[in-house]
């Protein structure tokens, strides 16, 4: 008999980072850590910490630990979020056009509804011309959290559809940063960026497969793209675009895949809570709060973030289905739609990034507060729909059970009752 083999530690803690459940609890492990220590005694000591400057200043690239989280770590993020969405547009949900097309719709109203709701809150309030971008955005991840907590019985496809407008409309804001907060834009460190990408596109295309090619390749990238003046992140999102995604019959797995199970545990468990224990520590004392409640720019935010995102979510998603130019992904329900476009609302990473770059630190701190209330109140909201729309939708398949097995008794039963008339025929035939 074979030995049985032990569990690989490392393996093991990888898969248990790979399940959405474990990566929001990180994530929200790591904001709780945030806000504790920024409002604690040892406050100067995070400060010293965030402001820490390190890195090669000849390069540009003696940043600060806070910058290195949010540029470097985050393309991390960007490029896992970048293959899953790669992924099922070409081989998933997404592939089929009309199913495509709801997520994008989704986002596109998820992006215009709160950016005009927190422009008319705040409108004549300083800073706002910028910080009307920060309800833009979801967070994937934390999202994506809430609703493997919460949602465990809902259909699968709702979690490709929360994936897919997540994913999209993260991609408007990084492209909204790209415009708004690139102050000089180096147009030879861009033309670099696309040379090194078509090389990158170009390996995939011949079936390369060495990491000793594309780990300096991607390095290159981000570097080239950080030198651009655009966020670095960007260079994470096309790399994930770029890369293969349909698998050759001589591999086990499509490179996609391959690297998405691969990296998949270190963006949960380093990239998305390293950022968040840098982003998340702001000041929540009772004065804290209480100018929160008197700020119309936070006021915008979280109307932006907890109003805007159902409303532009829901709102374009069905007028996309009623105009018939798309349709709700297999098994989801109308009701399912607003409880996933509440959770919409919960903006985080990306809202958090675009507050710290719209505004000036004291600004930012107000902004991001408003930011973490606004994603607790839109998650908290989502949660309680997504737990009533999961009873109803086991329910359901427990009363279609029901119905297969009374269906199977009775076809059992009338098999019986053919096979006795039967014998009974030829009895009275024999008499």
């Amino acid at each position: 008999m074979p030995r049985n083999r032990r569990a690989n530690p490392v393996a093991e803690f990888a898969r248990f980072l790979r399940t959405e459940t474990v990566g929001g609890l990180v994530l929200l492990g790591a904001t709780a850590v945030a806000l504790l220590w920024a409002n604690s005694p040892l406050r100067d000591s995070y400060t010293a910490l965030r402001d820490l400057r390190l890195g090669p200043a000849a390069l540009h690239l003696d940043l600060t630990v806070g910058d290195w989280a949010k540029d470097g770590l985050l393309a991390l993020f960007f490029f896992v979020a970048g293959l899953e969405l790669k992924r099922e547009l070409v081989t998933g949900e997404l592939s089929r056009l009309r199913a495509a097309l709801l997520p994008v719709i989704a986002a596109i109203g998820g992006m215009v509804v709160p950016a005009l709701l927190a422009l008319a809150v705040g409108w004549g309030t300083p800073g706002i011309d910028r910080a009307w971008a920060i309800p833009v955005a979801t967070d994937i991840a934390f999202a994506l959290g809430v609703l493997a907590l919460t949602g465990s019985g809902m259909p699968s496809s709702a979690r490709v559809f929360l994936l897919s407008l997540a994913v999209v409309d993260d991609l408007g804001a990084i492209a909204l940063i790209a415009v708004l907060f690139t102050s000089q834009l180096n147009l030879l460190a861009g033309a670099v960026s696309l040379l090194l990408l078509a090389l990158y596109a170009y390996l995939q295309h011949r079936r390369v497969t060495t990491p000793l090619l594309y780990v300096p390749l991607a390095v290159a990238v981000w570097l080239a793209v950080h030198a651009t003046g655009v966020h670095a992140t960007l260079a994470g999102v096309a790399l994930g675009l770029l890369t293969r995604v349909r698998k050759d019959p001589y591999e086990p797995a499509a490179p996609a895949l391959r690297l998405e199970h691969r990296l998949q545990p270190w963006s949960a468990g380093l990239a998305v809570p390293v950022f968040a224990l840098f982003a998340a520590g702001v000041p929540v004392g009772a004065d804290a709060l209480g100018g929160l409640v008197r700020n119309p720019l936070v006021i915008a935010v979280v109307v932006g973030l907890v109003v805007g995102k159902l409303v532009g979510i829901a709102g374009a998603a069905l007028l996309a289905r009623a105009l018939r130019v798309a349709v709700l992904p297999r098994g989801m329900h109308v009701r399912d739609l607003f409880a996933v476009a509440m959770l919409g609302g919960v903006g985080f990473t990306v809202s958090l990034l675009i507050a710290e770059l719209s505004l000036d630190p004291h600004g930012a701190e107000q902004a991001k507060a408003g930011v973490l209330l606004a994603s607790a109140t839109a998650a908290l909201l989502a949660a309680a729909l997504l737990v009533r729309r999961s009873r109803h939708h086991r329910r359901r398949r427990h009363l279609l059970a029901l119905a297969e097995e009374d269906t199977a008794e009775e076809d059992t039963a009338d098999e019986d009752n053919g096979a006795t008339g039967g014998d009974t025929g030829e009895q009275a035939g024999r008499g």
